[in-house]
């Protein structure tokens, strides 16, 4: 089974849609350290759903972690430059429907 942490807020319902799809979503939300993403269990993830952009920093400590782990941002937010890197997709809910993106991503 595919593991999604699901860190920040989901305004769009983008965790019931992966939940759809057959995911397993763990959802943070907060400040995102490196001690609240391993409790969330993101050695053992398959994908990083970042809402929260103020909270971009979490990425690097998400791959550090867990180098396999997909990456995605979902907001609509500009994602900044340290972070588009180690981001594999970002995508505007305006653009993207959350039942598209979950299905994209099971």
């Amino acid at each position: 089974m595919t593991r999604a942490i699901l860190a920040g807020p989901d305004r769009d319902g983008l965790g019931a849609a992966l939940e759809v799809q057959g995911i397993d979503v763990v959802r943070v939300e907060g400040l995102l350290t490196a001690s609240v993403l391993d409790d969330a269990g993101v050695d053992d993830a398959d994908l990083f759903v970042l809402t929260d952009l103020d909270e971009a920093t979490a990425i690097s400590v998400a791959k550090d972690r867990n180098p396999d782990i997909r990456v995605v941002v979902y907001s609509h937010d500009s994602l900044p430059g340290f972070a588009r890197g180690q981001t594999d997709i970002a995508m505007d809910p305006d653009l993207f429907g959350v039942d598209l993106v979950a299905e994209e991503l099971a």
